[in-house]
């Protein structure tokens, strides 16, 4: 299949291109910045230069190429901002979805997160919704994924994959990722709200399998939702950073997430089933030998 994937260099992508690749597909990468351009070729596919919020150039684009498949892992992490990661996926998708609705694409594949639902005292399953009524700052979230998965539906073979917390290489759990830092710094504290975890070998796993995958909204999470004060000790002493700080209480969206429908239903298995031997395996050997 001829298939674009749409934040072809970010953490998932820079994974997910090359199993596409070995598939026998034929794989565009989409970028912004002409210096990534190698990156993706490396990897064994075409590149194309785009901007997800230069509406025609996007039809443009789609338009020559005519895929059959867009994969959707487009996000604005850098800056630490829920406003810009919140603009991409409201303009960046709409741009996206009208582009491959005009070219008669057949299928998109979107990531979202599975941190979005409402309150609740047990881990979400897909059934329950999504937190409408989530207050400033987390309603510029919320809506940021209610317009991407409203927008995705509207091309009727669509899978939406909710990625837990995302951990492994370059991310912002890794060894010189953001949230390690906090935690060396003991800026990182473990509270009563729960997590749901997925590394993104899994997660690219997963956007590759749900290319055969029907068509439906998932929890692409590991085993194990955990609160804080059970995930962030193990997460510090792999990085043999200090004991957290134990602080009572969390949000009553901090509910973790269930992965039953992703497995019974679909077939997926992560290969990192808990964060609780995931965080060793990944960063144990690489605390030990950082200067």
């Amino acid at each position: 299949m001829k298939i674009f994937v749409a934040g072809s260099t970010g953490v998932i992508g820079r994974i997910l291109l090359p199993k596409l690749v070995k598939a026998g597909h034929e794989v565009i990468g989409m970028t912004h910045n002409p210096e990534q351009q190698k990156k993706i070729e490396a990897l064994g596919a075409k590149s194309i230069i785009a901007d997800a919020f230069d509406r025609e150039g996007m039809i443009k684009a789609l338009g020559e190429i005519q895929p059959e498949v867009v994969i959707h892992q487009l996000t604005s992490l850098s800056n630490w901002s829920s406003a810009d990661n919140a603009r991409i996926r409201i303009e960046g998708t709409r741009n996206l979805v009208d582009a491959a609705k005009q070219a008669g694409v057949k299928k998109i594949i979107a990531q979202s997160i599975s941190w979005a639902y409402e309150p609740g005292d047990s881990p979400a399953t897909e059934e329950v919704s999504l937190d409408i009524q989530a207050p400033s700052p987390r309603k510029t979230t919320i809506d940021g994924i209610i317009a991407l998965e409203g927008a995705v539906a509207e091309i009727p073979d669509h899978v939406i994959l909710r990625y837990g917390t995302l951990y492994g290489p370059d991310t912002w759990y890794d060894i010189r990722g953001v949230m390690a830092e906090k935690a060396r710094n003991s800026e990182l504290p473990a509270t009563d709200g729960e997590s749901s975890f997925v590394h993104v070998e899994d997660a690219a796993e997963a956007a590759f399998l749900a290319l055969n995958w029907q068509a439906g909204t998932l929890n692409i999470v590991d085993d194990e939702p955990a609160p804080g004060t059970e995930w962030v000790p193990v997460y510090a002493k792999a990085l043999h950073a200090p004991a957290p700080e134990v602080q009572a209480g969390g949000a009553g969206w901090e509910r973790g997430a269930s992965n039953v429908k992703a497995r019974n239903e679909y077939g997926w298995e992560p290969k990192y089933p808990t964060w609780r031997t995931g965080f060793v395996q990944v960063l144990s050997y690489k605390a030990d030998s950082s200067p």
